[in-house]
């Protein structure tokens, strides 16, 4: 059965139970579930995860490829630099490479992993925020993802402004969870002559709402104003075309949805535009020096061309090797047949939730599949989170909680099924139950 509209009829557990049988046999990418690890419980059943908005599971391959390369280092020493597939001199070049579809580059110039989030946003908004005179305000949104928002203070602060005048905080109508378009774009018009930097999220990470990212460039570019996104809970999740849209950088984390492992190593999208540009200011490090010459240790820094320009050190191999093992899984299954895929998981996600436990939760996630990537939050009306999460941790569900009462619930196409859906809100339910809460 093929979900081709908003309509899914369902009136009974069992019908719904037998509508993911039925989705879970026409799943092409079904054989993706089998090359990850699965988390079990302490007797060996296997989990229903829902928690890759936090935390990608980790590929089987990746505990091989590690290994190979702790290998190269023992057997070989610093010769690992400059043999074997991916020698560790250039194993930069693989991640940028596989990365350029997943997120709309046009060339493997514009990207490159270094660092981690929230240093990147530094050394971008090092580049792009440049107060002069009466531009010196950012546009933000009013419930950034924390890091993001003491970055954007402090580098406010480092140009010498106050971050109450300087900083813009968007914040969704009264009565609303979401931003909407007509407010960012009308907010971006109306500062124009005051905004030094535009930087948004690609998806907010508190309610997965998908952010029009190609109009806010296109609006803020319009007035020559820099435009920047955060997109830790887009890449892997969403197609994005950040080159086309004119997006002047963009940075991520690898260890949501891109499945590289905790902490791994952090994604920047620096536009061909800006690629020759050497009067960029950064902030420079020897790694980001053009590579035909870096070893002739000269005192004039000489930037490589594009993001890799804005390398500090050496790339962590150890950390980039995660990163290699789940992008080649991203361009064997197809960013395009994921988020098809994704938008099935979540109509048939918000089916059931709007069905069974509708009368108990609000949704905060948009209801339009464009609006939203694997993502749907729910705000629970009267259920103690607390108490919902510890059932549902009792009976093998991983959501992810956000105090005071929503719950994020994520299904990942590579390798969430459609009755792991089923399983999870028929476990809320229960919860709900649980606590007399049922009408």
């Amino acid at each position: 059965m093929r979900i081709e509209s908003r309509k899914m009829q369902i009136s009974s557990w069992e019908e719904a139970e037998a509508l993911a049988g039925r989705l879970d046999a026409e799943d092409d990418l079904a054989e993706f579930r089998g090359k990850f690890h699965l988390p079990r419980d302490t007797n060996g059943k296997f989990k229903t995860y829902m928690c890759g908005n936090s935390l990608g599971l980790m590929p089987r391959v990746t505990t091989q490829r590690l290994q190979q390369h702790l290998e190269t280092w023992g057997q070989t020493g610093v010769e690992g630099h400059f043999h074997g597939k991916e020698a560790w001199l250039t194993i930069e070049d693989a991640t940028s490479t596989l990365s350029s579809n997943i997120v709309g580059a046009k060339s493997p110039l514009e990207v490159v992993y270094m660092n981690t989030l929230t240093v990147n946003i530094h050394l971008m908004m090092v580049a792009f925020y440049r107060p002069k005179g009466e531009r010196f305000k950012v546009l933000i949104e009013q419930k950034a993802f924390p890091s993001d928002d003491y970055a954007v203070q402090a580098q406010v602060k480092f140009h010498g402004h106050d971050p109450e005048s300087a900083i813009i905080r968007l914040r969704p109508r009264e009565g609303e969870s979401t931003l909407r378009t007509e407010d960012i774009l009308g907010t971006i018009e109306r500062e124009r002559d005051s905004l030094a930097l535009v930087f948004f999220p690609g998806v907010q990470y508190l309610t997965g709402q998908v952010l029009p990212m190609a109009a806010i460039a296109e609006t803020a570019s319009r007035h020559s104003i820099p435009v920047g996104f955060d997109l830790a809970h887009a890449v892997g999740n969403i197609e994005v075309f950040l080159h086309d849209w004119g997006v002047d950088f963009a940075v991520w984390c690898s260890y949501k949805y891109l499945n590289a492992g905790p902490g791994a190593v952090s994604g920047v999208f620096l536009h061909e535009k800006h690629a020759h540009n050497k009067e960029l200011p950064r902030l420079a490090g020897w790694w980001g020096y053009d590579r035909k010459s870096r070893f002739q240790m000269n005192e004039t820094f000489i930037p490589q061309p594009g993001a890799y320009g804005f390398q500090l050190s050496n790339p962590p191999v150890l950390a980039s090797v995660p990163i290699v093992s789940s992008l080649e899984l991203f361009e064997e299954a197809g960013i395009t047949n994921i988020r098809r895929k994704s938008e099935k998981l979540t109509l048939y996600l918000e089916t059931l939730l709007l069905k069974f436990v509708g009368s108990e939760i609000e949704m905060l996630t948009p209801l339009n599949p464009e609006e939203r990537g694997n993502q749907i939050s729910i705000q629970l009306k009267r259920a103690n989170l607390q108490k919902v999460q510890s059932f549902l941790e009792s009976v093998g569900v991983v959501c992810d909680i956000r105090e005071p009462d929503v719950l994020r619930i994520s299904p990942v196409p590579l390798y969430s099924t459609f009755h792991d859906v089923f399983s999870v809100v028929k476990c809320l339910s229960d919860a709900i139950q649980k606590q007399g809460l049922h009408n």
